[in-house]
């Protein structure tokens, strides 16, 4: 029977602020060996023997950068299709709509593996073993969620009593009293969020258990515009109907009243990389019990974990400190508040501060741009476009761009013109021309802009024509 492995890629991870941001989540970061978490569960995903596809439900804000991670590591060309949400609405409704999906595809008999896009598993054989066990027991009419050997007592966690393959009951993150506890009586698990079922099982126990997550998620996908090109599919969803799905975790919505579930315990490397501490841990310590990435300079400091995206760290005379360093913003934190740092991330998004949502460089179907300065009356970007992509028709009212273009050439409409930019030549495009930007050749292109006007918000724009939809 098919097996469809299904990749979870929701959350804003705030406790990784400020490298995680709203269109920049966690599992988009990238670790020491360059691979981001998303691409290592798309390629654990991918390895299970049998796969058949991979689909992964996210933000329709996130598929073209999800698409670009995928296209970098898909080197067997594994099928793929999307769930695209336009805003979150917990697992219970992922898992819906991903399973209504699958049993149409493939029917109800098919088997989905659910990942989360974040974790880390270490031991892929062992994983893979693990997967063989909970596909035979989903075959079997379980809901099988995986249990992960504690070597600790972790109180970021959630765990499973178990005994044997039978689930007895699943427990909320506990204090420190009870995690040794649970630890010591050998009976406890860690909750892995890992889930193994058939699409039939899964929809009748949410039939059962959770009716209205299941009604309103399959009126909201039968509202929903759907495409199909070659080795994809994509489910873009309705966001009026999908705003009605009840917000819950499949853990509260189904798990813990379902008398199908079971659990395979296993010891596969497991990490939720919740918290830089637990990030910071992927590094290995100096002398000193300092773990740094990127460019660091310490003195007289102790088990400090510092990352650098691009400037120099200096850091004298600490002990037990998390520094981290992007562009536009930097944290500095005691290690022992590490799981607080979700508190900086909501404050500034409840102010509206673009540090939550952005990272000075932007990524977009066509490529990226950065912006390098801005002041009162200008703003100066670093724009890269694709091989073959092009910006939208558009034109801004209060804001004139001058493009320079220092790498590759670039095809201009400036107004009723179109014209050839060179290496090294620009145009000047006056506030109220219509304009668009273009790539035409095998080479990215690399231009400056220079905007100056009145008002230079990302708002300011009218666009004609745009392949993207939004770009």
């Amino acid at each position: 029977m098919p097996l469809i492995t299904t990749i979870l890629c929701g959350g804003a991870g705030s406790r990784l602020w400020p490298v995680s941001r709203e269109l920049e989540p966690k599992p988009f970061i990238r670790l020491a060996d360059g691979q981001s978490l998303l691409q290592k569960a798309f390629l654990r995903g991918a390895q299970i023997p049998g796969v058949t596809e991979m689909l992964t439900v996210t933000n329709r804000e996130l598929l073209f950068k999800t698409q670009d991670e995928f296209r970098e590591i898909n080197t067997t060309g594994l099928a793929t299709s999307f769930v695209l949400e336009p805003c979150g609405r917990n697992t219970a409704a992922a898992i819906a709509v991903a399973a209504l999906q699958v049993a149409r595809k493939y029917g109800p008999d098919s088997l989905m593996l659910v990942l989360a896009a974040d974790h880390l598993i270490s031991d892929q054989e062992a994983f893979e073993q693990a997967v063989s066990k909970a596909t035979r027991m989903a075959a079997d009419g379980k809901i099988v969620t995986f249990g992960i050997q504690p070597d600790r007592p972790e109180t970021g966690y959630g765990y499973i009593e178990a005994d044997g393959d039978n689930v007895l009951r699943f427990v909320e993150k506990p204090s420190l009293e009870k995690a040794q506890e649970y630890l010591a009586s050998g009976r406890f698990l860690w909750n892995s969020g890992i889930f193994c079922f058939a699409t039939g099982t899964m929809l009748q126990q949410m039939e059962e258990h959770c009716p209205q997550i299941l009604a309103t998620a399959r009126a909201c996908a039968e509202q929903s515009r759907s495409a199909d090109g070659k080795g994809y599919t994509q489910l873009e969803l309705d966001a009026d109907s999908f705003k009605r799905v009840p917000d819950l975790s499949v853990d509260y919505a189904v798990m813990e009243k379902s008398d199908r579930i079971a659990v395979v315990q296993c010891n596969i490397g497991w990490s939720d990389i919740g918290s830089w501490t637990a990030l910071g841990e992927l590094v290995e310590a100096d002398e000193s019990g300092n773990r740094i990435q990127g460019e660091a300079m310490v003195h007289n400091t102790h088990n400090c974990f510092i990352r650098s995206d691009r400037r120099l760290v200096g850091a004298v005379g600490v002990d037990d400190l998390i520094i981290v360093d992007t562009p536009d913003a930097v944290l500095v934190s005691d290690k022992s508040s590490a799981q607080d740092v979700k508190h900086i991330y909501a404050r500034l998004k409840a102010a509206g501060h673009a540090a939550y949502k952005l990272h000075r460089t932007v990524h977009r179907p066509w490529g990226t741009y950065t912006v390098l300065e801005e002041g009162d009356r200008f703003k100066i970007k670093r724009i890269e476009v694709k091989p073959g992509a092009s910006l939208s028709l558009q034109l801004h009212h209060h804001r004139s761009e001058h493009w320079i273009v220092v790498c590759g050439m670039a095809k201009v409409v400036n107004g009723e013109r179109e014209l050839f930019v060179n290496t090294n030549e620009s145009t000047y495009i006056p506030a109220g021309h219509k304009h668009r930007l273009e790539n035409p050749g095998i080479l990215n292109l690399v231009m400056i802009e220079v905007q100056s006007g009145a008002y230079l918000g990302e708002d300011d724009i009218v666009r004609f024509d745009d392949i993207y939809g939004r770009a």
